[in-house]
């Protein structure tokens, strides 16, 4: 981490009309197509930042919608944009310093995820939250101390500068709705909770991996994984454990009822004479990721299609 770019802009926010068609076009597009998430006006219409233009509010929306499904109270959000716009001026940038990318300036080579998991903005701002709850006190902290805690920069004294602008930038998207609600792909992750938000963007970030019978990823010194080890991971993210083949898991439920509707984040169970023999991600919209069988990778495919061999789904959750 590190500065990047400091920013000293005058404030001008401008409530706009409720009606959709009184908002200015190149809000809206922005507002509701940015980074594959859409971004939609709700009760409040989107304000105006003087020197932010349609793209860096995007990201803006995209961060404190992410704050809001992940149960994250406002003074997060303002911290998390306070940072972006210390660190990328609230773009998505594929540079930094080092091998910093993204709204952040995140590092893989630090643990923050895979490039391309680093560039998706709703998992930037998903490792943003997360790292920042876990700060004992940090609601009690001020914003540059709050944001140095999860950032550690090199300049640990540049992010409280910002502290009034991120406000007014949240108060312009406050009315800005982030919807996830497409899903079945990686690049537009619809998730019900914020474990379902965790497992689904880990095992996104492992597309590519081979299958590996037995395989529980590169972190435990294997290549790849088998199907059982990639839910077991994605879950284990999220603070989830599961047991570890599909068969355990599906027996530890709790089993999803057969014709309800399937949520992202379900596991997806096929079994052929009674014996399971494959697990799922489901991801939403009629797909799943997962680790097929030998000689593939793990990919996002549909998770129905003739002779499957489906058996039903379990929802896994946070233990009580």
């Amino acid at each position: 981490m590190g500065s990047k770019i400091a920013v000293g802009v005058a404030v001008v926010l401008a409530i706009l009309p409720l009606l959709l068609g009184a908002v200015p076009q190149a809000v809206v597009t922005s507002l509701t197509g940015v980074g594959s998430t859409t971004c939609t006006p709700s009760r409040t219409a989107p304000g105006t930042v003087a020197g932010y233009g349609p793209d860096q509010l995007g990201n803006a929306a995209i961060i404190t919608s992410t704050g809001k499904q992940l149960q994250v109270p406002e003074p997060g959000w303002v911290i998390a944009v306070a940072v972006a716009i210390q660190e990328s001026t609230l773009r998505n940038l594929d540079h930094g310093d080092r091998d910093s990318l993204g709204l952040f300036q995140q590092r893989p080579s630090q643990g923050w995820g895979t490039p391309e998991q680093i560039m998706n903005p709703t998992y930037a701002a998903t490792q943003f939250y997360r790292h920042l709850q876990a700060v004992s006190g940090w609601q009690r902290m001020s914003l540059n101390d709050a944001a140095q805690a999860v950032q550690r920069s090199g300049t640990p004294d540049a992010y409280g500068r910002h502290e009034t602008i991120a406000e007014a930038i949240v108060t312009a998207v406050a009315g800005v709705a982030c919807e996830h609600t497409r899903g079945g792909d990686c690049a537009n992750i619809a998730a019900p909770t914020p474990a379902a938000l965790t497992a689904i963007n880990y095992a996104c970030g492992q597309r590519g991996l081979p299958y590996v019978w037995g395989g529980n990823g590169p972190v435990h010194g294997d290549a790849g994984f088998d199907c059982s080890g990639l839910t077991r991971a994605a879950y284990g993210a999220a603070g989830i454990a599961l047991p570890r083949t599909s068969s355990e898991q599906y027996a530890a439920g709790p089993r999803v009822p057969s014709g309800a509707p399937l949520l992202p984040g379900d596991l997806v169970f096929y079994a052929t004479a009674g014996r399971v023999h494959h697990v799922g991600l489901y991801i939403g919209n009629g797909y799943m990721i997962d680790a097929p069988d030998f000689g593939q990778a793990v990919k996002v495919e549909p998770f129905r299609h003739p002779g499957d061999n489906y058996l039903g789904a379990t929802r896994p959750t946070v233990p009580g």
